[in-house]
């Protein structure tokens, strides 16, 4: 199999998990300190995985101020995106409560939270594909991250979602879409840079890098801390350790 080709089924199966958390969180009445308990843990899995593997291998191969100039520019780059998108409804796009507007309350919210669902997904599928262009495959540690965390997102999202009043078509229809865009993510993160220098490929890294953790700060903790605010840190810490000892396994 070509490695883009492998790469475009590296994203897809992890962009899968959103629609299986998104199918619990349909047929079944997840308690919400539950799903902010799953997202606290799916946080610190992304963390770990960004702190040992992402921003680890960017500094190692392409330089320190590089990878903080990568880093920062793609947090600022999501952060941006992510500020235009609020103001259009998809503010709390992963809350599982009754957060998120309605198509009624704040028109075009709908689109607003597909999109925002998909700037969500992207770094982390073009990191999964960038991954392979080592020949040494799949990068397990930030495949199982992504994979973990994209559980509780698509669990806390399409609970919110259903208690907004959005339907089952709209719903999967997000989420399906979303898998999909995420192997052709990763499919052409692996084809477009397979030529691509180590230093590129190590910018390109830590811009996703900085992205992803933006991510997790803006959409992902707050729904974790909400309800688990107690236990919160706890259950990120073991995430995190989980994410380190599969990475040292």
């Amino acid at each position: 199999m070509p490695v883009w080709l492998e790469a475009g089924a590296w994203g897809l199966l992890a962009g899968g998990a959103l629609v299986l958390g998104a199918l619990i969180a349909w047929l079944v009445r997840v308690p919400q300190p539950v799903v902010a308990g799953v997202m606290a843990f799916g946080s610190g899995v992304l963390i770990s995985a960004l702190s040992f593997d992402l921003i680890d291998e960017a500094e190692r191969t392409g330089g320190l101020v590089p990878t903080v100039a990568g880093a920062l520019g793609g947090a600022v780059v999501y952060v941006a995106a992510n500020l235009a998108l609020a103001r259009r409804g998809a503010r709390h796009r992963k809350r599982s409560q009754g957060q998120q507007p309605s198509e009624d309350e704040q028109a075009g919210s709908g689109a607003a939270i597909a999109v925002g669902a998909l700037l969500d997904g992207i770094p982390e599928s073009v990191v999964l594909g960038v991954s392979l262009l080592g020949g040494g495959g799949v990068g397990v540690p930030v495949l199982a991250a992504i994979f973990i965390s994209n559980l509780p997102e698509g669990l806390s999202s399409a609970a919110g979602m259903k208690r907004s009043g959005r339907s089952a078509r709209y719903v999967f229809g997000v989420w399906v879409s979303i898998a999909v865009a995420s192997g052709i993510a990763g499919l052409l993160g692996c084809l477009l840079l397979q030529d691509a220098s180590p230093e590129t490929i190590a910018a390109i890294t830590a811009v996703a890098a900085g992205a992803i953790l933006a991510m997790v700060a803006d959409t992902m903790i707050p729904e974790a801390f909400e309800k688990t605010h107690l236990y919160a840190g706890l259950i990120a810490t073991v995430g995190f350790l989980l994410a380190f000892t599969i990475g040292r396994a």
